[in-house]
């Protein structure tokens, strides 16, 4: 196995994080440092980053109900909990992308780095639903417009998948991250967001999860996950 991919499944960090610590020389094979992230590895290797022995861990991928001011991270230094004091596990877990303070649903934690980059990652469009409660009713000529893409100050958007709920409700669809990404959509034509939940990732959905609880997902739900990222 490839060194950065196995302190990803060790659940040190993702894959490309993995890749920067092993380049700062940060891990040794064998009391040798290894700055080759392509090293190969294999179980029972003396696997030390920053002095303290690695061993797979068993792996965990966990769906939370994320509340507002709870931070989505793995570790908060400030008075705000982070969202893995939400769970009940030993493992070394970190959160699957990100879901700002402000919003609330349903955030991925793992200790799958593999896992955790392709669900992420650009290039697999995994995609995200959002639902939202919105300032103003909503207008169909906006949605038309949100459908297509909008132009935002980092570039126009892909299309989105937009259902319509009530006049001022709406879930809407979308496979890129960028930052606050729906909110800036839905400012873009003319409205404003007064709450987000995350409905949906990918084929996973949040269901009766109540707020603040964590739920262990079974091997079926995370063969689906990676499905969902382009995985066969």
């Amino acid at each position: 196995m490839r060194l950065a991919k196995y302190l990803a499944h060790a659940g040190v960090a993702s894959r490309r994080k993995s890749e920067e610590i092993i380049a700062d020389g940060r891990v040794r094979v064998g009391g040798k440092v290894i700055t080759d992230p392509a090293f190969g590895v294999e179980s029972g290797d003396d696997i030390r980053v920053d002095g303290h022995q690695l061993e797979l861990e068993g792996r965990e991928v966990w769906m939370v109900n994320k509340p507002l001011d709870v931070i989505s991270t793995a570790d908060e230094p400030g008075k705000r909990m982070a969202v893995v004091d939400l769970v009940n596990s030993t493992a070394r877990l970190y959160p699957v992308g990100r879901l700002d303070a402000d919003s609330t649903g349903l955030i991925l934690l793992s200790n799958d780095g593999e896992l955790a980059n392709r669900l992420t990652h650009p290039r697999y469009e995994v995609e995200k639903t959002y639902r939202l409660k919105l300032k103003k009713p909503v207008q169909s000529e906006a949605i038309a417009m949100l459908e297509k893409g909008v132009r935002l100050e980092d570039g126009m958007t892909a299309p989105a998948r937009v259902r319509k709920l009530g006049d001022w409700e709406l879930d809407i669809t979308i496979h890129e991250g960028r930052n606050r990404q729906v909110r800036r959509m839905v400012e873009a034509v003319g409205n404003e967001v007064l709450s987000l939940q995350r409905i949906a990732f990918g084929s996973l959905k949040l269901g009766r999860l109540g707020i603040g609880r964590a739920r262990l997902l079974d091997e079926p739900e995370v063969e689906r996950l990676w499905k969902d990222a382009g995985n066969d």
